[in-house]
């Protein structure tokens, strides 16, 4: 995977469209991207708007209600999973504080920001904490309740998402099973999920797999690198990456309790570009490979071995470095921007360009447009979210110096 997009042929119509060099291909499928905002330094939602479009994601979760967020993304076609943190999941064991925030943070945003699903809490069965679990059912069941009270259960789900952990085992594929411990809990959750019809969402990182195992894991193998990849021998199916073979596994889990038709979402995956001495594999060029060779995957719709006919709903982590995130380095730095709106490094997807939308992001494709540096003015492209207008001075000064170019051309020839 080269580190720079090749610009093979354009037309003076392309270049004014598109307006600066094209750094990401235009996306095809439906990509995800997780917002979180535990820094001090990110731009403002306002000028986040053009930079999830410019990735072609079509959807973003949240790990909360942020009202500035909610508000700048109205009118986008952006579809939304907003969060709502453990530390209100034994408030919400009231139906009336249930109630109250389904109104203020879901509600009153609909329908111009497209919220379609509530993650609530994150990661609680493997937190250890039985406060949090054993309120983690009864905050879904009233969150959904009030959903359907204000009659937005058609199109707004409920959910939460699960760290990796759940799992007693997940390799090969095909035996994987849930916690003994956490399997009750988890039945009369995915029983939720049947009932309501929403999805079950699962963080899955190869990255922690290989960093505890970095001499027993070929790297190309959790990278979707060219490699000969395993085959499970009790399916016979054949994986050529990590991350698929932790989706299956979460699928034979929940067969094996006997939830076959469940939908399963990858909530959060991703590589950092910066670690510490100790954390193997978390460098620029292995979040570089990582997330290129994912999003291609996730662009040509391609299934798990055991799913292929399932498209792949996926949501990256994350689209900033947060730099006030507790823990080992490598947690600051997973974003595929940096805070001045720059990207943190080049995918390099793209073999062709196209001009850039300036429409609904459910209805168009987007590409990412090269960013100024942070001295100019805001950091950001001099273009409106809502409208795709640009700036018309800079939009004539490049038509003079294509003029010129032209002309110079005519008289050496």
């Amino acid at each position: 995977m080269g580190s720079t997009t090749t610009l093979h042929s354009f037309s003076l119509p392309l270049l004014i469209s598109g307006f600066v060099p094209l750094l990401f291909p235009i996306m095809v499928a439906s990509i995800g991207i997780n917002y979180g905002q535990i820094a001090n330094n990110l731009p403002s939602p306002e000028n986040v708007v053009p930079l999830v479009k410019s990735l072609g994601a079509t959807k973003v979760k949240l790990y909360d209600a942020d009202p500035r967020v909610l508000k700048a993304f109205a009118n986008t076609g952006v579809e939304f999973i907003v969060g709502l943190g453990n530390e209100y999941l034994s408030k919400i064991r009231d139906p009336d504080q249930a109630q109250a925030w389904v109104k203020t943070n879901v509600q009153s945003y609909l329908p111009a920001t497209r919220i379609t699903c509530i993650a609530v809490g994150n990661e609680v069965l493997t937190l250890n904490d039985t406060s949090l679990s054993d309120n983690l059912l009864p905050a879904m069941q009233n969150v959904h309740t009030a959903l359907v009270t204000l009659n937005l259960h058609q199109q707004v789900s409920v959910t939460t998402a699960h760290s990796l952990a759940v799992l007693q085992s997940s390799y090969p594929p095909s035996a994987g099973a849930f916690r003994s411990d956490l399997a009750s809990c988890i039945t009369q959750l995915l029983n939720f999920h049947v009932k309501t019809g929403s999805p079950i969402l699962i963080n899955a990182y190869p990255y922690f797999a290989y960093k505890a195992n970095c001499k027993q894991i070929p790297i190309d193998f959790v990278l979707f690198q060219p490699n000969t990849g395993i085959v499970d021998p009790l399916s016979n199916l054949h994986y050529d990456n990590m991350l698929f073979a932790q989706i299956d596994a979460v699928y034979y889990a929940l067969a094996s309790l006997g939830f076959k038709k469940l939908c399963v979402q990858i909530s959060e995956t991703g590589w950092p570009s910066k670690g510490d001495e100790d954390e193997a594999g978390a460098t620029l060029e292995n979040a570089k490979k990582y997330n290129g060779n994912l999003l291609k995957l996730i662009t040509q719709k391609k299934g798990t071995p055991m799913r292929p006919n399932s498209d792949l709903n996926i949501f990256v982590f994350a689209l900033f470095n947060e730099n006030m995130k507790p823990g080992p380095t490598s947690e600051r730095n997973y974003g595929l921007f940096k805070p001045d709106g720059t990207p943190a490094y080049m995918l390099g997807l793209a073999n062709h360009v196209g001009s850039a939308s300036t429409g609904s992001a459910a209805t168009n494709t987007t590409v990412l447009g090269m960013l100024p540096s942070a001295s100019s003015p805001a950091g950001y492209l001099s273009i409106s979210s809502s409208t795709g207008k640009v700036d018309l001075h800079s939009v004539l000064i490049f038509l003079c110096l294509v003029v010129v170019v032209w002309i110079t051309v005519l008289f050496e020839i």
